[in-house]
């Protein structure tokens, strides 16, 4: 089975590139930010691990994980982000491995895996191909405002946190250049599909 990788700059589009190949072109896509929902659900040995690390106070009511807690204990510090990384990113990647062997087992010839920080983890390499979805920065700059509903100086403080669309691009096996309206998008994934071998 060939794997793919399939990731891009924040609304760039690259969760709607995904729904295209699952929907249109019949492509089973595992989304990873899917996955780590799924690895710290209620009741599982992630979330009880992030317990343990970070205390009670990470969980809502209900018993599930409260990710706005969890996120204000590690958003402005580095050491928590790293325990909460090596906690959870070996158990995301553990479940993506098995996903991908069911469908294997179940005789799919492709698979994609849907990432958001797969360049920067440098999680790319575990894939036979890597489709990234980019766009003109002034045409990212404006979607993230849109969508989120902040300033230019907000969304351009978001942007520069992520690494830039040129760096992921340049270690692309497959470019979805996005654009343009929504409408197009199908017909370019449809063409960069073209290009991948299996």
């Amino acid at each position: 089975m060939i794997t793919i990788g399939l990731t891009g700059g924040i609304a760039t589009g690259k969760s709607t590139v995904a729904s295209i190949l699952r929907e249109e072109l019949n492509i089973p896509v595992i989304d990873a930010d899917q996955v780590s929902r799924d690895v710290v659900a209620a009741g599982s040995p992630g979330l009880a691990d992030l317990v343990q690390c970070f205390g009670p106070q990470i969980l809502r009511d209900d018993g599930a994980l409260d990710r706005k807690a969890l996120g204000r204990l590690v958003v402005g510090d580095a050491h928590a982000r790293r325990k909460l990384e090596g906690l959870t990113h070996p158990l995301i990647r553990e479940e993506i491995e098995a996903r991908l062997t069911a469908l294997e087992g179940g005789g799919a010839a492709v698979a994609v895996v849907e990432a958001a920080l797969m360049v920067e983890t440098g999680s790319f390499r575990l894939y036979d191909q890597l489709i990234v979805v980019t766009c003109r920065p002034e045409v990212q700059l404006q979607r993230l405002m849109t969508r989120e509903n902040l300033s230019e100086e907000q969304a351009k403080q978001w942007l520069a946190t992520q690494l830039p669309l040129a760096r992921k691009e340049a270690v692309a096996t497959c470019i979805v250049r996005n654009d343009g309206e929504l409408e197009a998008l199908p017909a370019l994934v449809f063409q960069a599909w073209e290009q991948i071998q299996y």
